[in-house]
């Protein structure tokens, strides 16, 4: 039998075709070979590592939520103490105005000065206590300045304190058993100008003493120093 080109070619492409199949079920046998041993090797171990994985998962995200509890502590306590922090000054705060009411404490500022004299007796006039500085007079002119905003007065450079008395003995006056003769010089620590207006106003304090022969003089100071009281 003769043996034609085509058997050849056939037998060629039979043969290459065989070649393949076989390197591809070699190759298949080895992989399934290395999925095995992979499986069994290394399975556990993979395994193993994502439940750790899992696990640290976990602890992370509970540590997150108490992070979120403690954050949330700490916001609250600052807030606590923002409050406390404000009474205290407000205690703070209140504590000095009482020293300073009591006259237990230095205070300086602005402020004003007026001046109380006797007038020029008249001998005309029968009555000599009618050109006399008394102490309802004085009592007008503290009275007025306390009540435009003075924060602490002094005659004569003697501090009035929340106790304090003005008794008139004649031609002097008596500021907590220690006596003082005219001129009455009132200073007080407050804003000047409101203080001014208070007194300057038409038919106030400043017309009335004037209307009683009482001689008004009043000075804006911008730094007056008034000493605590001594000894109390």
């Amino acid at each position: 039998m003769k043996v034609r080109g085509k058997h050849v070619i056939l037998s060629l492409v039979c043969l290459v075709l065989g070649f393949i199949l076989a390197f591809s079920y070699s190759l298949a046998n080895a992989g399934q070979s290395e999925l095995g041993n992979r499986t069994n090797g290394q399975w556990k171990q993979e395994e193993a590592l994502r439940d750790q994985i899992l696990k640290q998962q976990k602890t992370n995200n509970n540590l997150q939520e108490k992070l979120y509890a403690k954050q949330e502590e700490v916001v609250n306590l600052e807030a606590e103490f923002s409050k406390e922090k404000q009474i205290y000054f407000n205690l703070a705060e209140d504590a000095e105005k009482y020293r300073m009411y009591l006259g237990k404490t230095k205070v300086t500022g602005p402020g004003v000065t007026v001046t109380l004299e006797d007038s020029n007796y008249d001998p005309k006039e029968e009555n000599a206590n009618n050109y006399i500085v008394h102490e309802h007079h004085v009592f007008k002119v503290i009275n007025e300045l306390y009540i435009a905003g003075a924060s602490a007065v002094a005659i004569n450079g003697q501090r009035l304190k929340h106790d304090s008395f003005v008794l008139c003995y004649g031609p002097v006056i008596l500021i907590d058993d220690i006596e003082y003769p005219a001129p009455f010089k009132i200073t007080a620590i407050g804003d000047p100008e409101v203080l001014s207006s208070a007194m300057n106003i038409t038919g106030g304090v400043k017309d009335q003493l004037v209307n009683e022969n009482i001689k008004f003089s009043m000075e804006k100071k911008n730094d007056i120093v008034l000493e605590p009281v001594i000894g109390e």
